[in-house]
């Protein structure tokens, strides 16, 4: 039996409604799977970023463990005074808040040195694990033991500084868990002499982890790989230090240095989906178990959704197919008035410049203008009643149902398409699916296709200029900022936005100088910042050096600077360009080591060098100006009996006590050099006779009545020198200090304690 049009309409209309039942099924499976694999991908990638955090983190303990363990066998530093061997051995490196306690024990194991500076406490290690590998020679490098109690709490009513204050807060909160990494270190011979202990806050660990949202049921874990539990989060710490050695997951995590695997908890039974990787080369695993309910809980909610708009549009379908044969039934009845209307539409149409058609709701061409049948080369014959799919092709079809059901459903649709012409060129467009209602029913659909080819091609070409810049300022690392005409911010990139502290969207449209308070070398307070005299003068200023600029937290760095003004092609300046390059730790440097090269490293006099340069000033000064200069050398009496029975350290404490009250006994304008071991020299300029320059031995002699201290107990030093003045005992700087040096040899033949001033033709005077 033949069908009627209409009920093979319906007849497809109710596979199509299968058909897409059925492929909404398959659209549903397959999300579920892209669930699983954007999970598994998901939390691959948090647990390798969380291990090279972690593993960043532990190498920087590790250098610094193990160079502290290497300083401890370096005689130098341990000779060093106490305050100053704490600075050497403990850097700021091991002083983060991470960092509960550092502390170095003896070979029994008692604890001798602290981090912090303070005296040891009364505390033994040798029972700890990782002390009796390190003394077996079990374990020749870093040793990480198991979660355990701070060995060293700081006493919470009396902190000493601030991190022994955060110290005693983690412990009221009993937040005192730690994990140690211990090191061994040698003594002169090569033996074991110690340990050197760095415990870290279990704290620090979950502060790594409690960024990550992983739903209901799921977390993050840290392992030994032995089994023992570092650290849990969002759980609670009764489960630190419980092993799960032995159990199916914790084998599976052994088994491979990363992975993933589905697995059901040992703790609480639940099925979750873990993602491991071990830690660097530390003996340690972290992992990301999510909750499989959590994983899939996205999913059933859009199964549930997809599901229903399935069903939506399986109905639809039926009732779009329904309204289609209604209008098949009336299509005779307006067949004359349509003819009639197309001529009318087709004579106004053909001279647009746009391209216009019409498809009716069976995506039937039943109209188009001459330029559409001009961009598809086909004929007003060929074209009339071809369907969507025949005239765009599969590719370009399959891009336009999404737009064309809209329109058929009564929505406006504007989008842009690119599409191939006649000629085989691609073309951008921007077509306009405008439905035709009637009586509030969609009997097709207006299309209008605008031609943007060139427009496209400028906007593209625009596009990846901006892209190349913002990439090309995003990756450089000079600070760079960019402003209008009125010197107001438009650009920062990311190192801008560190040096300034501005955010980019916080300092637009703010002026210049308030987003970049420059101090110029040379520049008197409130003149034009380089920038805007760019902007004045229209070309480029700098590069600029001895640039300080002030962040508005207080931090300062020495920059080099540069602008530029930006011109529009009709040679308006249009806005400007700053660079700022950072030289602060070149600057710090530099004068660091310009200091060290001039003063001495132990009493902070200064040395040598800065001396005869000081000397030949004054001695340009004495000449030019008429007066006396003196030159006294000197030495302690006694002091190689000192290095040699109570040691350099002493030696060295005695020094830099001589040296202070040597320093404080002077004038602003006199030098205090030492000259290597325990001999100094003081340069007098602008005296007016040898009698002033006795003054100042006498003096000097006075300093030494007073005893020194000398590991806590009083001991008296006398001091021998030589006076030399200019001119009579020398014309240049270091003629006057042979001639001092010898004056205080003759000081020590005549039995120490005194100074001899320099006489006629070899000969000394006692000053009394």
């Amino acid at each position: 039996m033949r069908l009627s049009p209409s009920h093979r309409l319906m007849a497809l209309a109710l596979l199509l409604s299968l058909g897409i039942g059925a492929l909404f099924a398959r659209a549903i499976l397959t999300i579920r799977d892209d669930e699983w694999n954007y999970a598994r991908t998901n939390n691959t990638n948090l647990v390798q970023s969380i291990e090279q955090s972690l593993a960043r983190t532990l190498d920087g303990f590790d250098r610094s463990l193990l160079g502290l363990a290497q300083a401890l066998g370096q005689p130098e530093v341990m000779a060093l005074p106490p305050g100053l061997r704490s600075q050497v051995l403990f850097d700021y490196s091991l002083r983060v808040p991470a960092v509960a306690a550092v502390s170095v024990s003896d070979v029994h194991g008692n604890i001798v040195l602290q981090g912090t500076g303070a005296l040891p406490v009364a505390v033994n290690i040798a029972a700890q694990d990782y002390f009796s590998v390190h003394r077996s020679g079990a374990q020749r490098g870093l040793y990480i033991g198991k979660p355990q109690n701070a060995q060293n709490p700081q006493n919470p009513q009396n902190p000493q500084n601030a991190q022994n204050a955060q110290n005693a807060q983690n412990a009221q909160n009993g937040d005192a868990r730690v994990l140690p990494f211990s090191r061994a270190y040698l003594d002169d011979n090569g033996k074991f002499a110690g340990v050197v202990v760095l415990e870290i806050r279990l704290h620090s660990f979950n502060e790594q982890l409690q960024a990550l949202n992983l739903g209901p049921m799921s977390g993050a874990n840290l392992f030994r790989t032995e089994g023992t539990i570092v650290a849990r989060f969002p759980y609670q710490g009764a489960d630190v230090g419980r092993t799960l050695a032995g159990t199916p997951n914790m084998l599976s995590m052994q088994s491979s240095n990363q992975g993933v695997f589905m697995g059901r908890a040992t703790l609480d039974g639940v099925e979750r989906l873990y993602a491991f990787h071990h830690v660097g080369t530390y003996p340690l695993i972290v992992n990301i178990a999510q909750s499989t309910q959590t994983i899939l809980a996205h999913w059933k909610r859009n199964a549930w959704l997809l599901g229903g708009f399935a069903l939506v549009l399986m109905v639809a379908c039926v009732g779009l197919a329904g309204l289609f044969a209604r209008e098949l039934r009336r299509r005779q009845q307006i067949s004359a008035q349509l003819q009639q209307a197309e001529h009318d539409l087709r004579t106004i149409l053909d001279n647009l410049p746009s391209m216009v058609a019409y498809w009716d709701h069976q995506w039937r061409n039943r109209f188009a203008n001459q330029a559409y049948q001009d961009l598809f080369g086909v004929t007003p014959q060929v074209l009339h009643h071809t369907t969507l799919l025949e005239l765009l092709g599969e590719a370009v079809y399959a891009q336009t149902i999404p737009y064309f059901e809209q329109a058929l459903q009564g929505h406006r649709q504007l989008f842009e398409r690119n599409m191939p012409n006649a000629q085989g060129m691609e073309r951008f467009t921007v077509v306009s699916y405008v439905p035709d209602i009637d009586a509030g029913v969609v009997r097709g659909v207006f299309v209008q296709v605008t031609d943007i080819t060139e427009r496209k091609h400028m906007e593209n070409a625009l596009f990846e200029e901006k892209e190349r810049m913002r990439l090309t300022l995003q990756s450089i690392g000079d600070a760079v900022l960019c402003t209008d005409a009125q010197a107001r911010v438009t650009y920062l990139n990311p190192v801008a936005e560190r040096m300034t502290g501005w955010q980019a969207f916080a300092a637009a449209g703010r002026h210049i100088d308030e987003v970049v308070p420059l101090q110029v070398a040379g520049n008197l307070p409130g003149a034009a910042s380089p920038l805007c005299q760019a902007l004045a003068h229209g070309s480029r200023v700098g590069p600029t050096r001895g640039v300080v600029l002030q962040r508005g937290d207080g931090v300062r760095f020495d920059v080099e600077e540069s602008a530029s003004p930006i011109a529009d092609r009709h040679g308006h300046v249009t806005g400007a360009v700053m660079v700022l390059h950072d030289v602060t730790e070149r600057a710090a440097m530099a004068e660091r080591m310009a200091r060290l090269a001039q003063y001495d490293a132990l009493t902070d006099l200064p040395n040598r060098v800065l001396l005869q340069d000081r000397g030949r000033q004054a001695l340009a000064h004495a000449q030019r100006d008429g007066k006396n200069l003196a030159v006294l050398y000197l030495d302690l009496d006694g002091f190689k009996q000192v290095n040699d029975t109570l040691g350099h350290d002493v030696g060295d404490a005695l020094l830099v006590q001589f040296a202070r009250r040597l320093q404080s006994a002077m004038r602003a304008s006199d030098t205090v050099s030492r000259q290597g071991g325990d001999e100094f020299v003081v340069l007098l300029p602008g005296i007016e006779d040898a009698a002033q320059a006795c003054t100042v031995a006498r003096k000097i002699l006075a300093l030494c009545e007073a005893p020194f201290d000398l590991q806590g107990q009083p001991a008296l030093m006398g001091v021998s020198g030589g006076i030399a003045l200019f001119a009579q005992h020398g014309e240049t700087f270091e003629a006057l200090v042979r001639s001092a040096d010898g004056a205080m040899y003759e000081a020590k033949r005549q039995g120490r304690g005194q100074f001899q001033l320099c006489g006629p033709q070899g000969t000394y005077t006692r000053v009394a």
